[in-house]
């Protein structure tokens, strides 16, 4: 598996990018990438591969109460290539994963036992569009490969619990994970410390590595982190075995995924799970369960659903947040 301290949520071999493909000259065109565009997918799923976070959330699903017999009514949302989905639906609990990026969608959606999960383009305000239904659908709710660092504004992040609260029934099961920042992941975000390399179905290598470049970090203990990811693909194969070509000199096709991701402290999780109806059960600090600060440097989060929504739901942090000067 990946470098679990690297930022991330298979298609059929694919070519270096052409017309087909997003325009990486265009405005925003990087802008998470990774889970956007098909090359860069068929990376993301090369690497992420089964581990045990995995195992963790799969088993904490299986512990949740369900209301019908033989399985559970599960939704990932922000469910990517669909590795954990599909692996809860052969499991035997009915699934739904969610997530607002085509691509990654795709290779969902071709991956063997496809067909026994319901898969839906969106995010969580499109919930109740869709099956099983708008209210009360589910027993658990997870987003993993740290899906919730990605929701940055604190906004964001109560309309999604909020309906996170809405989709499961009273009693139902949240489970995802959040890096702890007092574990200051980010720091080993760097091109010496991350540098490793993917080989995709093909047998093509690509060299990969994370950059971070801006960190704000916050008064209360949290911050944000932007960064970047960098593909390094090797040159066509006709100038590779050219034997007219200085192979030194033949430049290598780069492509680039940016994103930032918020780090939240123990004390906001816990706020704004409280806020939107849900009860903490416990908070883990790493994929055996261990306690907070002696683990993975994780925030391994598992709450139950209020027996009633609040009627009003803040949108804004219960303590203003200052950057450090």
């Amino acid at each position: 598996m990946p470098d679990a301290s690297l930022p991330n949520s298979s298609l059929p071999s694919a070519s270096l990018p052409d017309a087909s493909l997003p325009d990486a000259s265009l405005p925003n065109a990087s802008l998470q990438a990774e889970f956007r565009h098909p090359l860069l997918v068929q990376i993301y799923d090369a690497e992420s591969t089964w581990g045990r976070d995995d195992d963790l959330f799969l088993t904490l699903v299986d512990e949740a109460p369900a209301e019908t017999p033989g399985g559970a009514r599960v939704l990932d949302l922000g469910c990517g290539t669909g590795r954990l989905t599909l692996a809860l639906a052969a499991a035997g609990h009915t699934v739904t994963g969610v997530d607002p990026a085509r691509a990654s969608l795709a290779a969902a959606r071709a991956k063997p036992g496809a067909e026994r999960v319901s898969w839906v383009e969106g995010t969580s305000s499109d919930l109740s569009d869709n099956p099983p239904g708008p209210d009360a659908s589910y027993d658990v709710a997870v987003m993993t490969a740290h899906v919730a660092q990605f929701f940055v504004e604190d906004d964001e992040w109560a309309r999604t619990l909020a309906d996170l609260r809405r989709a499961l029934v009273p009693g139902g099961r949240l489970v995802f994970e959040s890096r702890d920042p007092a574990d200051r992941r980010w720091e080993r975000w760097n091109p010496v410390d991350s540098r490793h390399h993917v080989t995709l179905p093909d047998g093509r290598t690509v060299e990969v590595w994370t950059e971070g470049t801006e960190v704000t970090e916050f008064r209360n203990g949290g911050c944000t982190v932007t960064f970047t990811h960098h593909y390094a693909f090797p040159p066509p194969a006709e100038q590779r075995e050219s034997q007219h070509v200085d192979r030194a000199t033949v430049p290598r096709e780069e492509l680039l995924s940016t994103a930032t991701l918020r780090f939240r402290t123990e004390t906001e999780i816990r706020d704004s799970l409280r806020t939107a109806g849900f009860t903490v059960d416990r908070i883990h600090g790493g994929w055996r369960r261990e306690p907070v600060g002696a683990g993975d440097g994780e925030f391994i989060v598992i709450a139950t659903a209020a027996p009633e929504t609040p009627a009003h739901h803040p949108t804004h942090p219960a303590s203003p947040l200052s950057p450090i000067p």
